[in-house]
């Protein structure tokens, strides 16, 4: 009886099976009732038992039936759902429709409810209403139109501090130093505006956008001269540096590879030493955001490493190392 049991009820989901184990409980139930009280058996199982038996035995059997046979559509290709994931990453603002059309286009036939499937098994939204952009993408699909200024201090060996106001342009990481003074009213901030302007020349018509933060020294004035030119200025909030990430980047930049490396000492010295670190930072320094190339300097071809020689420049009494190859 108790192998008879155990037989009812293997680990195996798909073991093939059998009523058998089921009518040999029922059997030795019907015999034991003939018997006198005494000698009857006395069974741990309910009829209720025997019949959820029967029924976990009939389920069971459909279900390895059904795992034999593979009803249904084939699963996607592995390389096509990474293709769907892929084509959806990439341009948030297209549904399964539209990545379906992308795929046809490129000779891979899926039916638009598979798209929709992979979709929805990979939490994407199949048919999204995404949000805008964030401020990493608007600015970096934005960089070719955008500016940005800001002033920082520099204390001389004088005992004075001079203000320095400098603007470096998004796409291509130039840096332009448009002044140094030691009182920054709104006057010359004003007059540094329009040398901007025309020191940028055609390309004004470019620039769209003008990030700046809420100091004093640029007045209504200084908006207005950019604005003639139809920049608009985007005035950062309060206590929010990142809103200028990129020029404040820069600031951080001057003070790390030149200013704390080196004593000032006056208004003239200063101004030197910034017209010359200005044109490493152009001509030679590389930008991780360029691909290590240079603002005004492109990527050069791959060297031939057999032949290759290099000569060191030196910049500001060897406080800047510059190197190129010799022809």
């Amino acid at each position: 009886m108790i192998a008879a049991v155990r037989a009812s009820s293997p680990q195996n989901v798909c073991a093939p099976w059998r009523a058998s184990s089921i009518w040999s409980v029922i059997s030795l139930k019907v015999v034991s009732i003939r018997m006198p009280r005494r000698h009857r058996l006395r069974l741990f199982v309910t009829p209720d038992t025997i019949v959820r038996w029967h029924r976990d035995i009939i389920r069971r059997r459909w279900a390895c039936a059904s795992a034999r046979n593979k009803p249904g559509r084939p699963a996607a290709r592995r390389n096509i759902r990474a293709l769907v994931l892929r084509l959806a990453s990439e341009n948030a603002k297209w549904g399964y429709r539209r990545i379906h059309g992308e795929l046809a286009g490129l000779g891979v036939k899926i039916a638009p409810s598979t798209v929709w499937e992979i979709l929805k098994t990979n939490g994407i939204d199949p048919a999204p209403r995404r949000a805008g952009p964030t401020w990493a993408q608007f600015l970096r699909t934005q960089a070719e139109a955008i500016l940005a200024c800001d002033f920082f201090t520099v204390d001389l060996l004088d005992g004075t501090t001079a203000y320095v106001l400098a603007v470096i342009e998004h796409a291509t990481r130039r840096i332009r130093i448009l002044g140094v003074t030691q009182h920054p009213t709104g006057q010359w901030t004003t007059q540094q505006a329009r040398n901007l302007l025309m020191d940028i020349g055609e390309q004004a018509g470019k620039v769209k956008f003008m990030i700046r933060d809420r100091g004093s020294n640029f007045t209504a004035a200084f908006d207005a001269v950019l604005a003639g030119a139809d920049i608009r200025i985007v005035i950062c909030a309060v206590r929010a540096p990142r809103m200028n990430s990129i020029m404040e980047r820069w600031v951080l930049t001057a003070r790390r590879e030149l200013l704390d490396r080196t004593l000032i000492w006056n208004h003239t010295h200063l101004c030197l030493v910034l017209a010359e670190f200005e044109d490493h930072y152009n001509w030679a320094r590389p930008h991780r955001a360029l691909r290590q190339a240079r603002p005004l300097v492109p990527l050069p071809e791959p060297a031939d490493l057999d032949q290759i020689r290099v000569r060191r420049h030196d910049r500001l009494g060897c406080l800047i190392h510059e190197y190129r190859q010799v022809a």
